[in-house]
């Protein structure tokens, strides 16, 4: 194979073409990455150059929106105007005085039918309106607050394919990785949402049955998979957040880790409501370059969870140089809103440093509307947030949300926008 230089905008890849599939085995060792070339996401489809503001709007991100929705995540339906939210609880005393407390249950057909997801809203007491982060999270909303009056509610059985009330509760069992208290104390609300509600993720795919999906018809080759489902249910939760008036519609930060960290880049790119986006641990077809052979790849994806994808996704098993995209161009989307992307050093599956590396690779498109990206040349000390308008952070630790990430989020989101209040 040939050795090759790509320069893209100031950022100089030494690269030499991956040809044919991925390891066997997964790769953990740098030294055995492979050699790519990454496409540039300033350079438009008829080849032309992008060199300002207008010209990315107008011209080039419709042009990779689309290449995601024809390749990658596939076409979502319009919102339509089904959707209907029923605030069935409002308490002002949460809390114990310090908050006011909603629960909403968000029918997605109008009709008895459903389905239904719940969302559970805190907002400070003694603001009119406050900015408000969106959290998509992996189990019901009794488990992120030791709450009693939150309600719990059937959730789906992976064995019987029916919905059953969950065998062991435990109320607040997740509340580290939130830091709810804090966040509201620093002026934020702070909403949740399991997305089993929006669609459960059942393995092979038999969660689009029993989701948003049934609601639509079969999707063809380029229709919309399951990370497009979670995706197209937060935007749903955002259209409640912006007819709620102690939430702040133009201050909503949207918030996932893991699958749902690649969820929320999506919705953000399909979205431009969301205000601000934060991806923890978002790896593979998230944050994280696809072109480098380091723990999860393309051909993982595509093998073991093709329902989150487009069928046409399918064609890039094997020949990952043949996608017209990668994850930097995924993050530029989100330019010029802020963007934080938080992994962790133990995370090999999720490629920290092949996140870091997409961000570098992002940064002039955020530089197109003078938006500071990643102008750091190596990988930052671990624990040291880079808080610009692109920001990242590699915490010590696994795959999770630790509780020293929030206070990295609430000052991010402290930088952008409650210095506004």
């Amino acid at each position: 194979m040939k050795s090759i230089f790509f320069k893209s905008s100031g950022l100089v890849f030494f690269a030499m073409l991956l040809i044919g599939s991925s390891a066997l085995a997964t790769n953990y060792d740098e030294a055995k990455v492979g050699h790519y070339t990454l496409p540039d996401p300033l350079i438009c489809n008829d080849r032309s150059p992008v060199t300002n503001a207008e010209t990315w709007l107008a011209k080039r991100r419709p042009e990779i929106l689309e290449l995601y929705r024809e390749n990658i995540f596939g076409h979502s339906p319009d919102p339509g105007t089904n959707t209907t939210f029923n605030v069935w609880e409002i308490s002002t005393n949460a809390r114990g005085g310090s908050a006011t407390r909603k629960q909403i249950e968000i029918n997605f057909s109008g009709t008895p039918a459903g389905p239904f997801a719940h969302l559970l809203l805190y907002t400070p007491a003694g603001k009119n309106t406050a900015p408000t982060f969106l959290c998509l999270q992996f189990s019901g909303n009794y488990t992120v607050i030791d709450d009693p009056a939150i309600a719990i509610f059937p959730v789906w059985n992976s064995k019987s394919g029916a919905l059953a009330m969950p065998k062991k509760t435990v109320r607040g069992e997740f509340a580290r990785n939130w830091k709810i208290a804090e966040t509201l104390a620093r002026g934020y609300g702070i909403a949740f949402i399991d997305y089993n509600e929006i669609e459960p993720d059942l393995s092979h795919g038999a969660g689009l049955k029993f989701g948003v999906h049934k609601n639509f018809p079969p999707p063809a080759a380029d229709g919309w998979g399951a990370i497009s489902a979670w995706a197209w249910g937060a935007s749903r939760a955002l259209d409640y957040l912006q007819s709620d008036k102690e939430v702040d519609a133009q201050r909503v930060i949207l918030f996932g880790h893991s699958r749902l960290g690649k969820t929320v880049l999506w919705a953000g790119a399909q979205d431009p409501r969301f205000a601000a986006i934060i991806a923890n641990c978002s790896g593979e077809m998230g944050a994280s370059l696809s072109r480098r052979d380091y723990g999860e790849t393309v051909d993982d994806v595509a093998k073991h969870f093709p329902y989150w994808m487009a069928g046409n996704f399918q064609k890039f098993a094997g020949h990952w140089n043949d996608l017209p995209v990668d994850a930097h161009f995924l993050i530029s989307l989100i330019a010029p809103r802020p963007l934080f992307l938080n992994t962790g050093s133990e995370d090999r599956w999720g490629d920290p440093h092949g996140e870091f590396l997409a961000a570098r690779a992002a940064t002039p498109v955020y530089g197109l509307f003078g938006k500071a990206g990643i102008s750091e040349t190596n990988f930052p000390p671990l624990d040291h947030a880079l808080q610009h308008d692109l920001g990242f952070n590699c915490h010590t630790g696994k795959h999770d949300v630790l509780p020293t990430d929030w206070d990295n989020f609430l000052d991010f989101a402290d930088a952008h926008f409650q210095q506004k209040n």
